[in-house]
C-alpha cells in the first residue's frame, strides 16, 4: 500500500459551509414537523377537518418520516450521501408545494406523508455528511451542538414561522415555505458538499423483507395509537393492530440476525450506549412532541391568542433548547461522559412538564407556562447532543448511513407516537370529566385543560424514564478525538462527488 493511501487527508476547508447547507436542510425537516401545529386550527376549519383526524397532518408526516428512516439510511449507504441528500431536497419541495395546493383534508394528509418520505431520504444523509466531514474532536463537539440545537430547536422555530406565516400570509405559506429553502440548501450542496460513491462490491444489498417488516410493523403500532381515541383500547381492531405491529417488529428483529445485508444490522444496537442513546431519544421526543400540540391549543383555544402571539410565546423555548445545545452540551460534552449531560437535562424535561400539570383555564403564560418552557428547553438542549454525539461515535463508515437513519427513526417515531397516543389520552380525559360536570362552555373549557393535564403528567412520567435509561444505559465515557477510517480518508480526498 502506498503512503499516499495511507494518509490522513487535511480537513475539507469548505466544512463549515457545508455544515450551513446541512443545517438549513435539517431545520426545514424538523420544524416541518411543528410548522403545521399552529396553522392547524386554520386549515381544520377551512377542510372541515374533525378534532380526531387532525392529528393526521402531523402523525402523516412523522409516521412516513419515521417509518421509512432506516430504509433512507440505507439507501444513502447504498447511493452515496451526497446524491441522497440532494434527491430528498428536490423531493420535499415538491411534497410541500402539493401540500401547499390542497383543498381537501385527504390530499392535505397524502402530501404530508409523501414531504415525510423523502425527509426519509434527506435526514440519514445530511447526519452521516457530518459525522464524516468533522472528525477533530473539538470541531465535532461545536458542529454536534449546532446540529443539535437544530434538532430540538427547529421543532420551537417552526411554531413561530407558523404563526407569523399563518398571521400574515395564509396557512398554506407553512408548505410553500420549503420550496426557496430546499431550493438554496440544494444550489448550496451541490458546490459546498463531498463524497464518495461507494463501489459495487462496497455496496449493502437492499434487505426488503427488512423494510417490509419494520415499516409495516411501525405503521401499525402508530396507527392503532391514533385509532384508540374514537374506538376505544379494547376495540379489537386497535389489539389487532398493536399485536400485529409488536409481531411485525418482532419477526423483523429475528430476521435481521440472517440477512446477509441487514437493514439494521444487530452490531449497531448491540453496543450499550448506544441502544441507551437510541432509547432515551424516542422517550424525550414523546414527551415533547406532546408538549408543543396542547400548548398550542391551549394559548390559541383557551386563552384566545392570535397565531403570532402563539408562536412567540415559544420563543423562549427554542432559546432555551438553543442555549443549552451550544453554551452548555457543546462546552461539557468533552469533559463529562454523556449520561453526565443526558440525566439532568430529561430531570429538568420532567420538572417543567409537571409545572403544566397545574395549568388554570385562566390565563397563566407568565406563571406557568413560560417557566416550564425554560426547563423543557433547556433539557433537550442537554439531552440531543450527547445523543447524537453518542449514536454516531465510532461507526464503521459503511453503516454510517444506517446508523444517523436509526438516530432520526427514535425522534420521528417517537414524536409520532407521543402525538397520536397523548393526543388520545387528553381527548378521553377531557371527555370523561365534561360527562361528570353541569354542562356549559366553561365547563367544556374546564374539560379541555383537564385532559392537557392528564396527559402532559404522563409525558413527565416518560421523561422520567429517559433520565433513567440514559442513567443505567449510556455508559460511554469521555469522548475522544476521532480520525476517519484510513480507507475512508482517502476516498473521500480523492473522490468528490
Amino acid at each position: 500500500m502506498s503512503h499516499t493511501s495511507t494518509r490522513i487527508p487535511e480537513p475539507d476547508p469548505r466544512r463549515w459551509w457545508g455544515l450551513v447547507v446541512i443545517a438549513l436542510a435539517q431545520l426545514m425537516v424538523v420544524l416541518d414537523a411543528t410548522i403545521v401545529n399552529i396553522a392547524l386550527p386554520s386549515a381544520q376549519r377551512e377542510l372541515h377537518m374533525s378534532d380526531a383526524d387532525r392529528q393526521w397532518v402531523i402523525t402523516a408526516y412523522t409516521l412516513a418520516f419515521g417509518g421509512l428512516l432506516l430504509l433512507g439510511g440505507r439507501i444513502a449507504d447504498l447511493a452515496g450521501r451526497r446524491r441522497t441528500f440532494l434527491a430528498g431536497l428536490a423531493g420535499f419541495a415538491a411534497a410541500s408545494a402539493l401540500g401547499g395546493a390542497a383543498h381537501t383534508d385527504t390530499l392535505l394528509f397524502a402530501a404530508r406523508a409523501l414531504q415525510g418520505v423523502f425527509g426519509a431520504l434527506l435526514a440519514p444523509s445530511a447526519l452521516s455528511l457530518l459525522t464524516t466531514t468533522f472528525t477533530d474532536g473539538r470541531e465535532r463537539s461545536k458542529a454536534f451542538g449546532i446540529y443539535g440545537a437544530i434538532a430540538g430547536g427547529g421543532a420551537a422555530i417552526g411554531l413561530i414561522v407558523g404563526g407569523l406565516l399563518t398571521e400574515y400570509l395564509d396557512w398554506r405559506w407553512c408548505l410553500y415555505v420549503n420550496v426557496p429553502v430546499a431550493l438554496i440548501a440544494f444550489l448550496g450542496g451541490t458546490g459546498l458538499l463531498r463524497d464518495h460513491r461507494p463501489s459495487h462490491a462496497e455496496r449493502p444489498r437492499l434487505d426488503v423483507p427488512g423494510v417490509l417488516l419494520g415499516c409495516g410493523g411501525l405503521v401499525a403500532i402508530v396507527y392503532a395509537f391514533s385509532q384508540a381515541q374514537p374506538r376505544g383500547w379494547g376495540d379489537a381492531r386497535v389489539l389487532g393492530l398493536l399485536c400485529g405491529g409488536g409481531a411485525l417488529l418482532a419477526v423483523f428483529a429475528l430476521w435481521q440476525t440472517r440477512a446477509a445485508d441487514p437493514l439494521l444490522p444487530l452490531r449497531i444496537v448491540r453496543d450499550r450506549s448506544r441502544a441507551g442513546a437510541f432509547l432515551t431519544m424516542g422517550l424525550a421526543v414523546v414527551s415533547m412532541f406532546g408538549m408543543f400540540l396542547f400548548m398550542t391549543y391551549y394559548l390559541q383555544v383557551v386563552l384566545g391568542y392570535s397565531p403570532v402571539r402563539t408562536g412567540l410565546a415559544f420563543l423562549p423555548l427554542t432559546a432555551a433548547i438553543v442555549t443549552g445545545s451550544t453554551q452548555l452540551s457543546a462546552r461539557l460534552m468533552n469533559h463529562l461522559p454523556p449520561r453526565f449531560l443526558m440525566v439532568p437535562g430529561a430531570l429538568l424535561g420532567a420538572g417543567g412538564l409537571f409545572l403544566l400539570t397545574f395549568l388554570p383555564v385562566e390565563p397563566a403564560y407568565t406563571s406557568h407556562v413560560l417557566p416550564a418552557e425554560l426547563l423543557v428547553g433547556l433539557g433537550m438542549g442537554l439531552i440531543f447532543m450527547p445523543v447524537m454525539a453518542t449514536a454516531t461515535a465510532g461507526v464503521p463508515a459503511r453503516d454510517s448511513g444506517v446508523t444517523s437513519a436509526t438516530v432520526n427513526t427514535a425522534q420521528q417515531v417517537g414524536g409520532s407516537i407521543g402525538t397520536a397516543l397523548l393526543n388520545t389520552i387528553a381527548i378521553s380525559a377531557g371527555a370523561a370529566y365534561t360527562t361528570t360536570h353541569p354542562p356549559g362552555p366553561e365547563a367544556v373549557k374546564a374539560g379541555v385543560v383537564h385532559g392537557y393535564h392528564v396527559a402532559i403528567g404522563w409525558g413527565a412520567a416518560i421523561m422520567l424514564l429517559a433520565a433513567l435509561v440514559a442513567g443505567v444505559m449510556v455508559t460511554a465515557g469521555v469522548p475522544k478525538a476521532q480520525a476517519p477510517p484510513v480507507h475512508d480518508a482517502h476516498r473521500m480526498r480523492v473522490a468528490e462527488e
